[in-house]
């Protein structure tokens, strides 16, 4: 063997003994420091046979998907003439799996070992002897039989169902005590990878041995300044409490159950206003109605395709008034409700003309809709009388959860801000303000495990007020949660006063020249 030859083998061991420099100057990658310490904690349990289980917990676009690359590359070259399997399961195949698949070619590709050895096919890419597999962990997807000699990887863990895991993910180490890392983005804690984070930290509690990766938007900042750019944003509009800012930047578990609207949030929709600064009709302004139809809920749909009400209690159709201002340091609007108007047991016919007067009367910029069910007839005829001005909403299981997350970004951003001054009346305002405040106390929600984190939310069916016994209803709730949908209008905010330039008479210009 030449002296070059003996170089060139003792470099190439020299590199697989340590995978941080193996990604460094093997695929041209240098690792962060946090990235580092889980590569080779997996990796030593991966070569020693040890078998450990992993949790690892990144924010979102800090780097979790280069790193499981760059391991999965160095374990193909480090074990090029073993006969070993590499599992990785996402929990779905299109889009997540193939994604996973496109960022290994891309390390494979750019390889200096595995560059122009490795193959593929379909969702089998093999370096020599050993070989990577991915698969889709969707419930209905037929998994079972493959085996995971190696290593096992749940990616997005806490999207993948803890049934689906353990009936069909889990026995592919059964045979062979083969490592398994759960890697995802924290979610609530009955979650797949809630569950094994508790497992994996109690374990880690008793012998000491490092499972557990919590990684946090500050210690991505500390080594990406670019990083904090991004949280900060997310802070600004969302709010740091949002259940989306808590989970995807700062890696805290949120309860999978229980009241949506806790006092410390009710509280951030609530300002302090003098009566003598609320608002009067006629009143300068941008205005807009969100409007509740009454039984138009998502509730369980028959066969002939009609809608039967999930709380038939919920029988008022609730429209509130919002004056929309400028947000501040944010592109985004304001709301504040300055007005709310209840019906109970009225048609369509005669809801119509009131709602439409109203909207004239205040000269609104745009009305939303609930066009759920009956509330399809009202919305095709207030869109024939106020043309240009009405959006309608829809609502369904997807639809609700998507308009649930964005009223809580909405209120966690400060962006709902309710005047209290009505507190304080005996009216008819501040008493459906009170109810609108009760509403929110007894609204629960529910997340659903899967990758579409779709939330229930609403009142249950049957609650009663205990100061009072009367039942209550979710009306007040969802008409201001079809508040969300006034962000994509353009309201054009003007910033400063307007500028009038008097131009010249256009005939008086000409006058002399002809």
């Amino acid at each position: 063997m030449s002296e070059e030859h003996e170089g060139l083998v003792s470099g190439t061991k020299k590199l697989l003994r340590q995978p941080g420099l193996f990604a460094r100057y093997a695929n041209g990658t240098r690792l962060r420091r946090y990235q580092s310490g889980v590569c080779e904690a997996i990796c030593r349990s991966v070569i020693e046979g040890r078998g450990l289980t992993f949790v690892v917990m990144f924010p979102r676009q800090s780097g979790k998907n280069e790193l499981q690359a760059q391991l999965e590359t160095y374990l193909l070259a480090l074990f090029n003439d073993t006969a070993v399997d590499i599992i990785k399961v996402s929990p779905t195949l299109t889009p997540q799996a193939l994604n996973a698949m496109r960022r290994l070619e891309k390390v494979l590709g750019k390889n200096v070992y595995l560059s122009r050895g490795w193959q593929k096919s379909e969702a089998l890419y093999r370096s020599g002897e050993a070989r990577i597999t991915f698969l889709s962990g969707s419930p209905e997807s037929n998994i079972v039989g493959a085996t995971a000699s190696l290593l096992l990887e749940v990616d997005e863990a806490q999207d993948v169902l803890p049934d689906k895991f353990d009936k069909d993910i889990a026995p592919m180490t059964a045979s062979t005590h083969a490592t398994r890392v759960f890697w995802g983005t924290t979610w609530t804690s009955n979650s797949l990878l809630g569950r094994e984070l508790r497992a994996a930290s109690a374990q880690e509690a008793r012998d000491g041995q490092k499972r557990v990766f919590r990684l946090t938007a500050e210690a991505v900042s500390a080594e990406v300044p670019a990083y904090q750019a991004t949280v900060d944003e997310a802070v600004a509009r969302l709010g740091r409490t949002h259940p989306l800012v808590r989970t995807q930047y700062f890696s805290e578990e949120i309860d999978g159950l229980g009241g949506l609207f806790p006092p410390e949030r009710i509280q951030r929709m609530q300002v302090t206003v003098a009566k003598e600064q609320s608002v009067e009709k006629g009143q300068p302004g941008k205005y807009a109605l969100l409007l509740d139809v009454a039984g138009a809920d998502e509730g369980r749909r028959s066969a002939d395709g009609s809608v039967t009400a999930a709380n038939p209690g919920r029988d008022a159709t609730a429209l509130t008034l919002v004056r929309v201002l400028p947000g501040g340091g944010s592109a985004l609007p304001v709301y504040h409700p300055v007005l709310r108007q209840q019906w109970v047991g009225v048609s369509s016919a005669e809801l119509r003309p009131q709602i439409v007067k109203l909207a004239l009367d205040w000269r609104v910029q745009a009305l939303v809709v609930d066009a759920t069910g009956i509330g399809a007839g009202l919305c095709s005829e207030l869109e024939h009388e106020l043309r240009g001005l009405v959006t309608p909403f829809v609502f369904n299981s997807a639809s609700k959860s998507k308009l649930g997350w964005d009223f809580l970004g909405l209120v966690d951003g400060g962006r709902w801000q309710e005047e209290m001054f009505a507190v304080d009346n005996t009216g008819e305002q501040a008493r459906w303000q009170r109810e609108f405040y009760r509403q929110l106390a007894f609204c629960q929600f529910e997340v659903l495990p899967g990758p579409d984190q779709h939330m229930r939310w609403s009142v249950p069916e049957g609650t009663r007020d205990p100061a009072s016994g009367e039942l209550l209803h979710d009306d007040w709730i969802f008409s201001a949660a079809l508040v969300c949908l006034l962000d994509k209008h353009d309201w054009s905010f003007a910033s400063g006063p307007a500028l009038v330039v008097e131009g010249k008479d256009p005939l008086q210009e000409m006058d002399g020249k002809f």
